[in-house]
């Protein structure tokens, strides 16, 4: 049995096992990625439903693990034995307790008992679940406190969090006065957090004024309003915090960058005040109008080294996009690359005057979505231009580009595309004018790795087109989407092409299969 455990031991070490609960807790030891491996999803242990139970009376240090996990570990030969001490949960926290460094724990298991038992862990990163009312915060307080000098990650999901318990949930991760926190990552998505913006806890604010090791502050479905959005922005930004990522998608919060006129800018700036290593912004799905874009762009100048702007699934209309034109004219050192503008109700008026100024930047746009606007095809030639000229991404999906706009795109398209790396031109009906434009593009690409053609109602010819034009091209391509083209017949024998066209022994080209459906995608409302 020493030997088995002397081996489990060099296997944590190394990062190579994880202990399970009935997926309620979730152990990894430095390597996330064995967090949703196989073995977690098939070993069930009954510990944690057992807790679960209404009837459940004992101690969580007394429940027995799973037959899966002892034979996991190597101890099959104590399966039989019903006293034996390795098969109770507090065995498996003594031996790989000073080890763990990722827990995941559902509310049940929030309690004083489980920080008793993880006292020797140095945790590195917590995800908590389903923490909705007070018993749970204050032994949740308990372990933050004694593993805060090594969590350098915590997450809340499906969580419903007071003031008063984000005050003593931030108080345990800061101790006032003191900057040596090591936390680099606090998320809290898809919860409810209850916060008066006019009397913010201080515990709160002194956090994200004070934590100079916070890299990224996640809000995302949090139902935020406008007042504390402006809150935490205002507090970051008279903190001169290192945050580099702040999420504060999903949130209705229309009106947030109220402050941000011409004028208040003006002065603001002469003060000093930036955010200066922010480097990604995640506005997603936050019922933002033209106003908002245009108080946006006044507040992108105190975000020198912003990278990454997600503004998809908000009503900017051309009016908005109209705004960041004029933040990129008057910023020509912006570093701004990546630019999410899907489904924010834009025209090809405002598309295509958006493109022609990308296509004028010293430093242009290289990640571009305008997916899901109507646009038209007549948007096909300024498209063509940004490709020619900078961008490396590029999603059109569902633009309503049409056969005519696939035709217009290949007659515009002359010069190489040496920059180009992957495209989406899915669910836009273009028939076998995809096919066309696709096999003009792929010699005109030689980095091009990725396409994405999948729901174009394409003929079972465009498959022939695009073979001969991946038998002449001298290309690096990775994948080739043609799902959802049910023109494609699905009881046809594709091994031969599977084999013919592959890239490091993967197949380049994803086919419809007779699983999915054979109904042709539909765009219309």
């Amino acid at each position: 049995m020493a030997e088995n455990v002397q081996e489990m031991i060099h296997l944590v070490a190394l990062g190579r096992c994880c202990l399970s609960c009935g997926g309620l807790i979730l152990l990894t030891v430095w390597n996330h990625q064995l967090i949703g491996n196989s073995f977690t999803g098939k070993s069930i242990c009954k510990t944690a439903e057992v807790a679960l139970r209404p009837t459940f009376s004992g101690r969580i240090r007394s429940i027995n693990v799973s037959d899966n996990i002892l034979r996991y570990i190597c101890h099959e030969e104590h399966m039989s034995c019903q006293k034996c001490v390795c098969k109770e949960l507090s065995f498996h926290f003594q031996t790989f307790g000073p080890y763990l460094r990722c827990l995941r724990l559902l509310n049940v298991l929030c309690v004083t008992e489980t920080s008793e038992l993880l006292m020797t862990s140095k945790l590195q990163s917590l995800v908590l679940r389903w923490i909705r009312s007070e018993k749970h915060v204050e032994p949740l307080c308990k372990l933050l406190i004694q593993t805060r000098d090594t969590l350098t990650s915590l997450e809340f999901i499906h969580c419903k969090l007071s003031s008063s318990s984000i005050s003593a949930i931030c108080a345990s991760l800061h101790e006032k006065g003191i900057h040596t926190t090591g936390m680099q990552r606090f998320c809290i998505k898809t919860s409810s957090i209850e916060i008066d913006p006019l009397a913010a806890p201080s515990a709160f604010v002194s956090f994200l004024m004070s934590v100079r090791t916070l890299h990224s502050l996640h809000f995302c479905d949090s139902n935020l309003d406008r007042h504390i959005a402006r809150m935490v922005f205002s507090t970051l930004l008279d903190s001169s915090s290192n945050l580099s990522s702040l999420d504060l998608s999903e949130n209705n919060i229309s009106g947030w960058l109220s402050t941000f006129s011409c004028r208040s800018v003006v002065g603001s700036l002469s003060s000093g005040k930036f955010l200066q290593s922010l480097c990604k912004l995640n506005l997603r799905g936050n019922e933002l109008d033209r106003y908002d874009a245009e108080n946006l762009a006044h507040a992108l100048l105190h975000m020198p080294g912003l990278e990454s702007l997600d503004l998809s699934g908000n009503p900017i209309e051309d009016s908005g996009i109209r705004s960041l034109i004029s933040y990129f004219t008057k910023n020509l050192d912006s570093r701004l690359a990546d630019l999410d503008l899907e489904n924010c109700e834009l025209s090809c008026c405002g598309v295509i005057e958006f493109l022609d100024t990308l296509s004028m930047l010293e430093k242009p746009i290289k990640f571009l979505s305008v997916a899901d606007n109507a646009l038209g095809s007549e948007v096909a030639e300024a498209i063509v231009n940004s490709i020619t000229v900078s961008i490396e991404s590029l999603n059109i999906s569902g633009v309503g580009l049409g056969p005519l706009g696939f035709l217009a795109l290949g007659r515009k398209l002359e010069k190489g595309l040496k920059k180009l790396l992957s495209i989406n031109i899915s669910k836009n009906r273009g028939g076998l004018e995809t096919a066309r434009f696709m096999s003009k593009l792929i010699p005109l690409a030689p980095k091009l790795i990725s396409i994405d053609a999948s729901y174009n109602l394409m003929p079972p010819e465009a498959l022939l087109m695009l073979c001969e034009s991946l038998r002449t091209a001298k290309c690096d391509l990775k994948r080739l989407d043609m799902t959802g083209n049910s023109c494609i017949s699905h009881e046809a024998d594709h091994s031969s092409l599977h084999r013919e066209f592959q890239h490091n022994g993967e197949p380049i080209f994803v086919l419809p299969s007779s699983s999915v459906s054979h109904v042709p995608y539909d765009d219309d409302p």
